[in-house]
């Protein structure tokens, strides 16, 4: 029996780090979901700022699957541009100009479809779609508030110990597993984090 599960994961942090530092350093994914407990290994594909991550995890009865996510990484300045130089071109801007206008930065990953099918249902082996968004914006005395959003997609094959349990209430309890699964995994990270900013603090 297939099924299809969402889990969730959101948060805000404030990291007692400058703003282009913290950007530099949560624009690396392998470095940030290596500190993500479910997290076997990231790795750089072909096509720019895409990545493939391969999650292992356990189901309650300890049987394991894996599932891997194929995602693009985009980056987004955001520049907040005063009335009298509305006029000109981006492009034209000097970088200090860019500096003094910048009001925050947003890091979007994507599912990133490839060619190639990694399934492997029947050695528990899954695809699924993540997107989050990472809203970065600096604040005073060299701090940055981080506000992270992800959300991931996942279709596999259910153990047949699940299958009498009726398929809402399984979806149900699987949602609901998935995205406690996650907020932990994520709250996991950013403590992890703050080992290399001194100071990362949850709103």
């Amino acid at each position: 029996m297939e099924m299809d599960a969402t889990g969730k994961s959101r948060g805000q942090w404030i990291f007692h780090g400058e703003f282009d530092r913290t950007v530099g350093y949560l624009s690396d994914q392998k470095k940030i979901l290596g500190f993500n407990p479910f997290c076997h290994s990231v790795e750089q594909l072909a096509d720019e700022n895409a990545y493939r991550w391969l999650f292992r995890v356990t189901d309650p009865q300890k049987n394991p699957f894996d599932v891997v996510f194929n995602v693009k990484q985009e980056d987004e300045l955001l520049l907040e541009i005063p009335e009298e130089v509305a006029g000109i071109s981006v492009e034209e801007f000097t970088e200090e100009m860019i500096s003094e206008y910048t009001v925050g930065r947003k890091i979007s990953w994507r599912h990133h479809p490839v060619g190639e099918s990694f399934e492997d249902p029947k050695n528990y082996k899954f695809e699924g779609k993540a997107t989050a968004e990472i809203l970065l914006t600096p604040l005073a005395g060299a701090r940055t508030m981080v506000d992270f959003d992800l959300r991931v997609d996942v279709r596999f094959i259910l153990y047949p110990a699940f299958r009498i349990i009726p398929e809402q209430i399984i979806r149900s309890m699987t949602n609901a597993g998935m995205s406690f699964i996650m907020q932990t995994a994520t709250n996991k990270m950013f403590q992890c984090i703050s080992n290399d900013f001194g100071t990362v603090r949850q709103v």
